[in-house]
């Protein structure tokens, strides 16, 4: 019987953390992705879309919460594209 633990190559939602020039935390919403199970972009940013509105509805400011951003990707052959992104406040992430 093997007695390792398995690894987990993915990082944890704290450690995905970043701050920025004010000291602000925020996280990358194409890094949250695969942690929260999604494997298409487009399925994630359906759920952002409705986190947005239902940001609205409480209360909150949303373009204090999800900063539209972008990123730039590598594609197969070594090649970069820039996407659209998302910065997420903690309150966007919840």
């Amino acid at each position: 019987m093997d007695d390792k633990l398995p690894v987990h190559s993915q990082k944890s939602f704290e450690e995905l953390k970043k701050i920025n020039q004010y000291s602000a935390e925020y996280w990358l919403a194409r890094d949250l992705q695969p942690l929260l199970g999604y494997n298409q972009w487009r399925s994630f940013e359906n759920a952002i879309a409705k986190a947005i509105v239902s940001c609205e509805k409480s209360g909150n400011e949303p373009d204090y919460h999800f900063a539209r951003a972008r990123k730039m990707i590598t594609l197969g052959k070594g090649g970069e594209r820039e996407v659209p992104a998302y910065q997420l406040s903690r309150v966007a992430c919840y």
